[in-house]
């Protein structure tokens, strides 16, 4: 089962995607952290989800890039955290552009395989109507190119607003 969860920054789609895995009868459970650790907001930010998912029974993979050779346990539950922080990685990062796209979606593969029940968050970074710099945009278009496949492949989208999650796809649990 692929559920992906879309929202705006604070919305509560990082909790309401964590409330599906914890629903999953599949074991282990494993929390996919993408996000790269750069200064105190990002320390910040990285404590508040581990208290978060503190005494829930995730097994953490560390993985902001190259999440097609990550090492996951199989037949579990995972929620991949986030689709955003992983593109930018991949985009931004030693690799660049060239064949970001591909990179991600072969990792995103590697877990459909690995796992019985997979979780995506991504963030909906599409309606402020702002234009940006060139390599922004093309960060933005791979981005929505990504949220796209993975909606068509996925059993259920949700977006969550306002910690609402309404259901855009499938049936929920």
């Amino acid at each position: 089962m692929l559920s992906l969860v879309s929202g705006g920054a604070a919305s509560g789609k990082s909790e309401y995607a964590e409330s599906l895995i914890l629903a999953s009868e599949a074991r282990p459970r494993v929390y996919v952290a993408t996000m790269e650790v750069w200064d105190r907001e990002s320390q910040e930010r990285v404590r508040r989800h581990r208290d978060m998912r503190k005494d829930k029974g995730f097994v953490t993979v560390e993985a902001p890039r190259n999440l097609a050779h990550a090492e996951l346990p199989q037949g579990g539950a995972a929620l991949l955290e986030c689709m955003s922080n992983l593109c930018a990685n991949e985009c931004f990062g030693p690799d660049g552009f060239a064949g970001a796209y591909d990179r991600i979606w072969q990792g995103i593969c590697h877990l459909l395989d690995a796992c019985e029940d997979v979780v995506i968050v991504s963030n909906e970074l599409f309606s402020d109507g702002i234009s940006y710099a060139p390599e922004t945009e093309q960060y933005l278009s791979i981005l929505a190119d990504l949220n796209r496949a993975i909606a068509a492949r996925a059993d259920r989208v949700y977006e969550v607003c306002c910690g609402i999650p309404i259901l855009w796809k499938g049936a929920n649990p």
